[in-house]
């Protein structure tokens, strides 16, 4: 007896018997039931863990996209539920593998060097003279350049990773992820990165070598090229131990001394030029793989408002099957991260579409593909924007890897301090009895390392929510990190608290109404890191 294709195939037949906008129902129903058939389906073998661009991902795809159709909304593409995105996949040659020499010595990858593919250019050979840029930070705004009086032009960038101790810790992590940006504002071709003794701690080497033999995904543009912010940095890697000491050979430092001055709370290693030359050499090969975004429309009832959007949005992907994986289930079903926020905004889409009253501005409903290879899907659609003529987008509310498995008693909103959308968060946690704490992981810059955060680049006010560490929180949360997070144990077997999930869907099915509602849409806040980086010229609000 199969059971498990009898419970696959109740899961859907569950999940897709749902009222649509006629519904009689005159209040959002949100159940911990419904939530669990659609995270039963979205991570049953069958899909074999819903990685970007295979048959599992577009299995998930068809299912979300027939569960907007049922719902009665309407399709943001023009006759169809989803918007192509077309991932280019660059592995490396294994016929050659890559080295980087430094001065007369050189280092193959996965020695003390980790060197990844290059989607942009198959065959590479590039030789330059290098300079030690501190961390390689750069802003007008906090008044930071690591560049101030170094000649980069045509020379490699070395950098230290992450940022200082004790700089706020997404103004860090912001900062860290644009360094490849500001070492080509300065005039680099390349970027290489020293990990710091505290980033070593965090992720160990053998984790930096692992993933740099991964494939590189990015999509293709408009030309038919990988997409990269940053094209004339041609060459990057990472390098430690007697490559570092290579690196900084006859310059009178040291790896150890510049690490031990990391350590320092706010110290900022100067820059300084660096006597071996450097030349990376590596090989790669592209294939592209078909995939998309899957996005649906609730329009608003307000004629004055309904240009105006809300995304919802959760990432559909996950890790797929990975044959490395110790023991015998080699499947990454994705069941917490992150078939539980996809369910999430299909239960908040019902709620809408039986609430009975449309919401005043329009809803855009988005399950991206590829987060999982560096928030691709969500880039694609910042870039690609699919609203009307003359619509705007105002705010973003996202949905990544609620922790489900108990019943959580506060939440934390990252972003909500940013922007006008931090009242609104509040109101609506609190009219479900759940309070807001700040965030209990400030190293870890979770602001920055999800979907939405595509959408604050582009100047859109954003936030997702995780659930909090109040009561068995910290313990529940700390344990799914260590034991199942990004492992094939992220399943149904998982303890899931349905009340839990319900609680959280009607938190966020709250926080949009709210937006969608308002009078006024989402403001940054008048002096703001992220508003002032990405909005400039956008009116501000005073905050409170």
């Amino acid at each position: 007896m199969r059971l498990r294709s009898f419970a696959f195939a109740s899961s859907l037949a569950l999940a897709l018997a749902t009222p649509s906008l006629a519904s009689a129902e005159t209040g959002p129903a949100i159940t911990g039931e419904a939530i669990r058939a659609d995270i039963g389906f979205l991570a049953d073998d069958l899909l074999e863990g819903r990685d970007a661009g295979t048959r599992g991902y577009d299995i998930a795809a068809r299912y979300v996209a027939a569960r907007f159709e049922t719902l009665g909304l309407q399709q943001a593409v023009p006759n169809s539920w989803y918007q192509p995105v077309t991932l280019a996949v660059a592995q490396l040659d294994k016929a050659s593998p890559p080295s980087l020499t430094i001065g007369d010595r050189r280092f193959a990858n996965g020695e003390d060097v980790a060197i990844a593919a290059f989607g942009r250019e198959l065959r590479q050979s590039i030789g330059a003279q290098a300079v030690f840029v501190g961390y390689g930070l750069k802003s007008d705004r906090e008044k930071i350049d690591d560049y101030a009086g170094l000649d980069l032009k045509g020379k490699f960038a070395v950098a230290l990773s992450g940022s200082p101790i004790g700089m706020p810790s997404e103004i860090g992590a912001h900062l860290a992820s644009e360094k490849a940006l500001a070492a080509q504002q300065a005039g680099a071709i390349g970027l290489i990165t020293i990990p710091t003794a505290s980033y070593l701690n965090r992720t160990a080497w053998e984790k930096l070598r692992e993933r740099a033999q991964s494939p590189t995904v990015s999509w293709l543009d408009a030309s038919g090229q990988p997409y990269v912010r940053t094209p004339a940095i041609r060459g990057t890697g990472t390098v430690t131990g007697a490559a570092a000491e290579a690196l900084l050979a006859g310059s009178g430092k040291t790896l150890a001394m510049i690490r031990a001055q990391a350590e320092k709370k706010g110290a900022r290693p100067r820059g300084f030029a660096l006597k071996p030359s450097v030349r990376i050499d590596r090989t790669s090969t592209v294939e592209t793989a078909p995939s998309r975004n899957v996005l649906a429309v609730l329009p608003g009832s307000d004629p004055a408002l309904a240009g105006e959007y809300v995304l919802l949005m959760a990432h559909l992907d996950h890790l797929g099957v990975k044959e490395s994986a110790q023991g015998p289930d080699k499947i990454y079903n994705g069941a917490m991260d992150n078939a539980s926020g996809v369910a999430t905004m299909l239960a908040v889409a019902k709620a809408f579409a039986q609430s009975g009253e449309r919401p005043k501005r329009s809803i855009l409903f988005a399950a991206v593909t590829a987060e999982e290879d560096g928030l691709l899907g969500s880039q694609f659609l910042a870039k690609n924007p699919v609203l009307p003529q003359g619509a705007k987008l105002v705010g973003v509310v996202n949905l990544d890897m609620p922790i489900l498995t108990y019943d959580f008693q506060d939440v934390v909103a990252f972003g909500a301090e940013h922007s006008t959308l931090g009242p609104i968060v509040e109101k609506a946690a609190r009219a479900e009895g759940v309070s807001l704490s700040p965030d209990p992981l400030p190293a870890e810059g979770l602001f920055t390392r999800s979907d939405h955060y595509r959408f604050v680049q582009e100047g859109v006010p954003a936030v997702f929510l995780m659930t909090g560490f109040a009561g068995p929180g910290r313990e529940a949360f700390e344990h799914f990190l260590k034991t199942d997070y990004h492992q094939p144990s992220d399943q149904m077997s998982l303890p899931f608290h349905w009340e839990a999930a319900a609680k959280f869907a009607k938190v966020n099915y709250a926080i949009a109404r709210e937006i969608a509602d308002e009078p006024e849409a989402p403001r940054w806040y008048k002096g703001d890191f992220f508003g002032d980086a990405f909005a400039p010229g956008v009116p501000k609000a005073v905050k409170p």
